[in-house]
């Protein structure tokens, strides 16, 4: 079993970078593990306290819970994987079951944060994008997928995700073995990366 996990500030493309990956290895071969799924149940908050929501603080995320998922699978056990709304910022009582790949791919803006997570990854991938390019991605996903507001993203991105980014995100490019410049468009790079993956597996 190979783990890689693949980082990236908000907005990079890390997305993209993944579903090429998988494009480009064996069919039914890859086990996906978003770090979103993890994030810790908010349900019972206001609205108004949700808008506060600090989405980008490692606190934010259920390490514990998501390394045993992880240990699971490398165990060959089938876990019962999270589902988590950004628009109730809750947890939805069903799950979705994952059963063990040869290939698991670990993927979000904090995953390289976490130094029990980091010892279980193979492979560290960092998507790195502009950050101009990231603040429009941004802005068009949570408009578009969260409901939030133009004057709502702006803010949160003023008061959250940047700072975190520049205090939790951007220095965890010195724990990956690959850095992947210009996020998903890089073909290049996700060629390369695929291909090793690909020899990994055969070995």
């Amino acid at each position: 079993m190979l783990i890689i996990g693949i980082a990236g500030g908000s907005g990079s493309g890390k997305t993209t970078v993944v579903k090429e990956i998988v494009k480009r290895l064996p069919k039914d071969s890859v086990a996906i593990i978003s770090q979103d799924s993890y994030y810790r149940d908010n349900g019972h908050m206001t609205p108004e306290q949700k808008k506060n929501i600090n989405f980008d603080h490692p606190s934010s995320i259920e390490f514990k819970l998501l390394n045993q998922h992880l240990d699971a699978l490398c165990h060959g056990q089938v876990i019962q994987r999270p589902i988590y709304s950004y628009v109730t910022c809750a947890r939805a009582e069903e799950t979705i079951p994952l059963a063990p790949r040869k290939v698991i791919i670990v993927e979000g803006i904090l995953i390289l944060t976490n130094p029990s997570l980091r010892k279980r990854l193979d492979v560290r991938v960092f998507v790195d994008a502009d950050p101009d390019d990231r603040l429009m991605r941004i802005i068009y996903r949570d408009i578009q997928e969260r409901g939030r507001s133009y004057s709502d993203v702006l803010t949160h991105y003023e008061k959250w995700v940047k700072p975190m980014h520049l205090t939790f995100i951007e220095p965890t490019k010195r724990y990956a073995d690959i850095i992947v410049p210009q996020g998903g468009t890089n073909k290049i790079a996700i060629e390369i990366l695929s291909s090793r993956i690909k020899e990994k597996l055969s070995e």
